[in-house]
């Protein structure tokens, strides 16, 4: 294991979006790789470098956030090996918004949608089905290439107030900005939101999506934290946030996307669009769970290490009566599971994944080979432990048949679990 670490690291770091010194830390979770670093063949023997992943909670507004120490164009590279579209029910989940916005805000071909984060298509295909102008913004050549192979018109950059500028200026001020899973992957939040509020025609509507900081402690969802996500929202921030920006939350919506998600209706100060009753109501919810405060941050700490003692007390009393077990999924989120709780070929002996791009290689820092999931009715394991917890029920759809010699599933967050 190479550790590496920048020239001089703050004790205090900076909030990414107040400024003010964070000194009230979340987790740390040790060091570990970047989560979408899979490693080939050729590079077997070299070893990848290790980064610190802690987070903390402003004790200001109340955003937290990882530790800066990598570089967005570090992570987030032209072979970028993600693809939004090898979920079938993210998919669905892409299908159904397009089809909700739509009606709600009466979209049609006289309407531009710009998504960022537009990944290889998986949300504007819809859209441009309706006969909407699309524009997809993604900074990641791999899937970029992708959506364009679909038609779908795909700029390579990052986004922020001056790609934002340059787009309006093009005439692709939006009556839809769509910011699926990004809010959080963006160092600068400021000037991302920024952009937005540059590129919204002045009744348009910004929806963000992301991972619910409220339901990620609630669950003990520890390994929705990596590099790549360098924020985690909640409304409580997300308000502050936004304000900041001159724009306006007037809606959400908690769907269980990933987990448990929160999606913010952003509008500008001065538009029409009327205030739901959801935003009270989550704020109260957050409130009630304390997320206003510093106990609940320190305490969650210890829930963590229970959650990956249950874990690993799981998987080496099976191994110990002789079973077999494998993985299911290569995700980010079983990166840092896996190198947190140690886990490596001792207990998994491989994992499999739909997604050409991660077949052949391995998951960084635990180096547990990937492969098809044909490999899985080859193996005929005991069981399967599921990485991407949050679409379970889909992977054991698409695994059903290890019933047949009496294959089970387990499931490692809020606390693991073995089921049929």
């Amino acid at each position: 294991m190479e550790l590496s670490l920048p020239a001089a690291v703050d004790t205090a770091p900076k909030c990414r979006h107040c400024g003010d010194d964070l000194t009230l830390k979340l987790i740390d979770l040790g060091a570990s790789p970047v989560a979408n670093d899979y490693v080939d063949p050729a590079n077997y023997t070299k070893a990848e470098p290790f980064y610190p992943l802690e987070t903390f909670v402003c004790r200001g507004c109340r955003l937290a956030q990882t530790r800066d120490l990598l570089a967005a164009s570090d992570i987030f590279r032209a072979d970028y090996a993600y693809f939004s579209s090898h979920s079938t029910s993210w998919l669905d989940h892409a299908r159904t918004y397009v089809q909700t916005m739509a009606d709600r805000f009466k979209l049609g071909p006289a309407s531009r949608h710009v998504e960022i984060a537009s990944n290889d298509g998986y949300l504007l295909q819809y859209s441009i089905a309706k006969g909407i102008s699309c524009l997809g913004v993604e900074p990641c050549e791999s899937v970029a290439l992708a959506a364009r192979a679909k038609g779908i018109d795909t700029r390579v950059e990052f986004f922020g107030r001056a790609y934002a500028t340059i787009l309006r200026e093009e005439g692709w001020s939006a009556d839809l900005v769509t910011a699926n899973n990004v809010l959080a992957h963006v160092p600068d939040i400021n000037d991302f939101v920024g952009g937005v509020k540059i590129l919204l025609n002045p009744e348009g509507v910004a929806t963000f999506e992301v991972q619910h900081l409220l339901t990620l402690m609630q669950r003990h969802q520890f390994d929705t934290i990596y590099h790549e996500h360098f924020s985690y929202l909640s409304l409580i921030a997300g308000l502050r946030i936004f304000a900041r920006a001159g724009l306006r939350v007037f809606d959400v919506e908690l769907p269980e996307t990933h987990g448990g998600s929160i999606r913010f209706f952003v509008c500008h100060q001065q538009a029409s669009h009327p205030e739901s009753p959801n935003v009270a109501d989550v704020l109260a919810r957050e409130r009630a769970y304390g997320l206003h405060d510093d106990a609940i941050y320190i305490a969650w700490n210890e829930q963590v290490k229970e959650t990956k003692r249950a874990l690993l007390e799981l998987l080496t009393a099976l191994k110990r009566a002789g079973k077999k077990i494998v993985g299911y999924g290569a995700p980010a989120k079983g990166v840092t599971l896996l190198n947190y709780c140690g886990v490596r070929t001792d207990f998994l002996d491989f994992t499999v994944d739909r997604a050409p791009s991660k077949q052949g290689r391995y998951m960084p820092g635990v180096r547990i080979p990937i492969l098809p999931p044909e490999a899985i009715f080859e193996a005929r394991p005991d069981y399967v432990l599921i990485l991407p917890w949050n679409i379970k029920n889909e992977i054991k759809a698409q695994m059903a048949d290890i019933r047949n010699w009496g294959g089970r599933f387990i499931v490692p967050v809020p606390k693991a679990t073995i089921e049929e």
